[in-house]
């Protein structure tokens, strides 16, 4: 009998925003390791940052669109085949609107369309990751948790509750 040794699971933490008008939905196109993909605004969770908090700066920083959080879409664990590195996608849906057309979009970001999901669907090999189409199907079967699914809890919270407090 053999013993396998496990490492404790670290993903990285990110959010994506899902955003939808007429059908399409908001997608950057990206530089990525010297290829072109294609994914919703996404991107890491900084410091002192909610997941909602980090989702409307993302939404900004990659599409100088103004994104409005309505629901939970989902929270999605990857792991990337070529690394073995583990992703944790909370994804929102909402709307967007104050588009600033004269804002630099993030570095990396090459350009944003509006996409359906067949056009997505053509693009499939050129997807950063199958989670957006996953989140893309989610959203066209209805699938919405309400925004205080995701609580964020600061030091005074934490403490209070060890504390006996709350």
């Amino acid at each position: 009998m053999s013993i396998i040794a496990r490492m404790p699971l670290k993903p990285e933490v990110t959010v994506a925003v899902l955003a939808e008008d007429r059908g399409r939905f908001l997608t950057v196109e990206e530089r990525i390791k010297g290829h072109n993909v294609f994914n919703q605004p996404a991107g890491h969770v900084e410091d002192g940052e909610t997941m909602i908090e980090a989702a409307i700066r993302e939404a900004r920083e990659e599409t100088a669109w103004r994104f409005t959080p309505v629901a939970l879409l989902g929270i999605y664990l990857w792991r990337y085949p070529a690394s073995g590195r583990h992703t944790l996608r909370f994804a929102f849906t909402g709307t967007v609107c104050d588009h600033d057309a004269a804002q630099p979009l993030d570095r990396g970001i090459l350009r944003t369309h509006w996409l359906s999901r067949a056009e997505l669907l053509e693009r499939e090999p050129h997807l950063r990751s199958p989670l957006v189409l996953r989140c893309v199907d989610d959203y066209l079967k209805g699938r919405r948790l309400p925004l205080d699914s995701v609580a964020c809890l600061d030091l005074r919270a934490g403490e209070a509750v060890s504390a006996g407090g709350l």
